[in-house]
């Protein structure tokens, strides 16, 4: 059986940190690639403002709120799903906890992208490359590792 309260508690910490360091790589490759800091959270509101968020440079409640709310949703959710996947291990160690959350963000990019219809894609493809989307997959894959092995420490 299912310790799901330890499980979402665990999933809080990793969820919470891997959407804080998903969203800085995020802003990170947006300016690297020449864009706005804000317009790949701003293109994740694409669900609910269309495609045109994604040209949005400013911070503002209907495109950067609802895009980070969107983001940190999906985060948690991921974060759920790695931490009932690693769920007996206690503690785990650290290379261990990268290759499993690099395995979840894998899993979560090809859900995001070959899996989930157009309209609810993170919408990071209308404002980074390729290359770029996959730097803020594996700053997610970090985030999920380390508040993985942050959860069991405390």
């Amino acid at each position: 059986m299912s310790n799901w309260p330890g499980i979402l508690r665990r999933a809080f910490v990793s969820g919470t940190l891997a959407s804080a360091t998903s969203s800085i790589a995020l802003a990170v490759v947006a300016r690297l690639e020449g864009k706005g800091a804000l317009q790949p959270v701003n293109a994740t509101s694409h669900w609910l403002n269309g495609e045109r968020a994604a040209s949005v440079k400013r911070a503002d409640l209907v495109h950067t709120g609802v895009g980070f709310a969107t983001h940190t949703a999906a985060t948690l959710f991921w974060a759920v799903l790695f931490e009932r996947w690693i769920m007996h291990r206690r503690p785990v160690a650290v290379l261990p906890a990268v290759q499993d959350a690099m395995v979840m963000s894998i899993v979560a990019a090809a859900a995001d992208y070959i899996a989930t219809p157009k309209r609810f894609t993170p919408g990071w493809e209308f404002v980074l490359s390729e290359r770029g989307m996959a730097a803020v997959y594996a700053a997610m894959a970090l985030g999920l590792a380390g508040g993985a092995v942050l959860a069991r420490r405390r």
